[in-house]
């Protein structure tokens, strides 16, 4: 129960990553609220994290739109009276190659990725600073330093997610706020689940450990991450990957 009755805002949260962190971070004693744009997905996950005993509840919210992010957090502020953990998870993907990327695809997955965490990381921040105490975890991807064919958008977004992370551990360090990011490999999401079998076999012929991740085990290092156990991380870019591309 390392995040004992924590208050913690996670995005993303109806499915994969985010709806496993959510989970982990109720089985850790947090307080969950759900951050998800999709209501039917976030009511499934609100339900199973209220079976297991948790303090949750669901805002639907695109994290792409500051003032609805805004008012996200407000109504967590007003529910719980604090803030104490922000995992930043919601995102999706519009693969191209480079000649056939849109303006629009490219400018949409930036916004939900970076834009996204950058608008929940404002939000959030002002209570952090004010109770000198904050644990802010960034969802990016191998990809954002190794980057990948046809996914031209997914990586910038995600190569960007790092700078961010870095970025405000520096600026926000003086308020005791801890500001990490984690990247998966190769997980078992609903998306990598439907992948043709032939890319999935490439990336898993060159991972040491020989298989993909399970979603749990990216909410393990998530939970850690956000836990007084790291309490001296900050800046930090964590592979979760399975060896691949290290």
């Amino acid at each position: 129960m390392r995040l004992k009755d924590r208050v913690a805002v996670v995005t993303g949260a109806g499915q994969g990553i985010g709806k496993a962190v959510a989970r982990k971070m109720a089985l850790e004693g947090a307080w969950v609220a759900l951050v998800e744009w999709n209501p039917q997905s976030g009511s499934q996950v609100l339900a199973e994290l209220q079976s297991l005993g948790s303090r949750a509840f669901l805002i639907s919210c695109d994290v792409a739109d500051r003032i609805g992010v805004e008012a996200a957090v407000q109504e967590v502020l007003e529910k719980w009276g604090r803030l104490e953990i922000l995992v930043n998870n919601a995102g999706f993907d519009r693969p191209a190659t480079l000649l056939k990327v849109t303006d629009e695809d490219f400018e949409a997955v930036l916004g939900v990725h970076l834009r996204g965490s950058l608008n929940t990381i404002r939000a959030v921040s002002p209570h952090m600073m004010e109770r000198s105490y904050g644990k802010i975890v960034n969802i990016s991807s191998i990809y954002g330093r190794t980057g990948a064919v046809a996914a031209i958008s997914y990586s910038a977004a995600k190569a960007a997610i790092l700078g961010l992370t870095k970025s405000l551990a520096r600026e926000l360090g003086k308020h005791a706020i801890n500001v990490n990011a984690v990247l998966p490999g190769l997980t078992a999401t609903p998306t990598i689940l439907k992948m043709p079998e032939k890319y999935k076999d490439m990336i898993l012929r060159e991972t040491p450990l020989g298989r993909m991740g399970d979603p749990m085990e990216i909410a393990n290092v998530v939970a850690f991450l956000a836990s007084d156990e790291a309490s001296f991380m900050t800046g930090a870019c964590v592979e979760v990957t399975g060896g691949w591309r290290m």
